[in-house]
């Protein structure tokens, strides 16, 4: 017992008797110890070199600003054929919430009106922005489990309509997990949860998660689902980007890692895990798309916006579907 008594919770007898039980396990927990190792080198790093904290991009000149969710600047670069000028920019997050969180919390950006499907949404600060859209309830589509980039352009144009003297933040959900093409659609996101116990299954595999622990998937027909979530929802960006007036910006909150080795513990990286401030992570596109007319916007208090409270049993599912839970 004493013994016991100087370990962390996780790290009770009980806990070490089921690792001993499953090799899969211990993996799980070296991978997870060398992570935070890598996650605290990155950031002492940047500080002792000086690293910019990232792009302040509520303060950057646009008129619509439109995110696609963990887009590797390399793969942008690669498959966009979109109009304007491209460049590389920090971003300030290597995950939804600390992109949010650096970039819109605690803010009054009340001349804006925030379109998003990022499930993080809920966890602003009320009155951050004039209106945000949220299409976690309006627009998620049950089959796809996820919000489809053509709803996210409806919702997007009727917003403008709505706002005409706004900015606005279009959040779309792709490239991210899920993935709704027709590669994505043949392992259906079950390299995962066929391989786990009872007790460690979700509702929504992550593939990402199945690399990282080395499930019954490849990592060739995952990059392949990712890069056709890249490939479907660029053309809705440029319909958008062609009902929006004034000048826009092609963005990512983050990118995406895909078996790069971290540094000092060379393990292979997948996804974007929080706090890992890393290049391949960091980097994101940069396009800049001048409009003919740029937009008169005003601030005003904001709107009730009716967003989906926290608590609520939608918002979990939501997070599931999406890989976040």
């Amino acid at each position: 017992m004493a013994v016991a008594s100087l370990l962390p919770d996780r790290y009770s007898l009980e806990n070490v008797r089921k690792v001993v039980r499953n090799p899969r396990l211990v993996r799980k927990e070296l991978f997870t110890l060398g992570l935070r190792v890598n996650s605290r080198v990155s950031r002492v790093r940047n500080d002792l070199v000086g690293e910019a904290d990232g792009i302040d991009m509520m303060a950057a000149d646009w008129d619509n600003l439109l995110i696609l969710d963990g887009c590797r600047y390399d793969m942008f670069d690669l498959q966009s054929d979109l109009e304007g000028s491209l460049s590389e920019k920090r971003s300030p997050g290597a995950d939804s919430w600390e992109f949010m969180e650096t970039n819109f919390e605690g803010q009054e950006l009340h001349d804006t009106v925030y379109v998003t499907a990022n499930p993080h949404v809920y966890e602003l600060e009320d009155n951050v922005f004039h209106d945000v859209v949220d299409l976690l309830d309006r627009a998620w589509d049950e089959e796809s489990r996820t919000v489809r980039p053509e709803d996210v352009v409806r919702e997007a144009v009727a917003a403008h309509e709505r706002y005409p003297d706004k900015r606005l933040i279009v959040h779309f959900m792709q490239p991210h997990f899920p993935f709704i093409g027709p590669t994505g659609q043949q392992f259906s996101h079950m390299g995962l949860e066929h391989h786990l116990d009872d007790d460690d299954r979700s509702s929504a595999p992550n593939p990402w998660f199945a690399l990282i622990h080395d499930q019954d998937i490849d990592i060739e027909t995952v990059v392949a689902a990712y890069r056709e979530n890249l490939d479907l929802v660029l053309p809705h960006v440029e319909t958008l980007l062609e009902s929006l007036g004034g000048k826009s910006v092609v963005t990512a909150d983050h990118g995406n890692l895909i078996g790069e080795r971290g540094f000092p513990v060379p393990i292979r990286l997948y996804g974007h895990p929080r706090g890992l401030h890393i290049e391949e992570l960091l980097t994101v596109p940069w396009l800049e798309v001048e409009g003919t007319e740029r937009r008169r916007v005003t601030a005003e208090p904001p709107v009730d916006s009716g967003a989906v409270d926290n608590t609520d049993d939608v918002v979990e599912d939501r997070l599931n579907a999406l890989g976040y839970v």
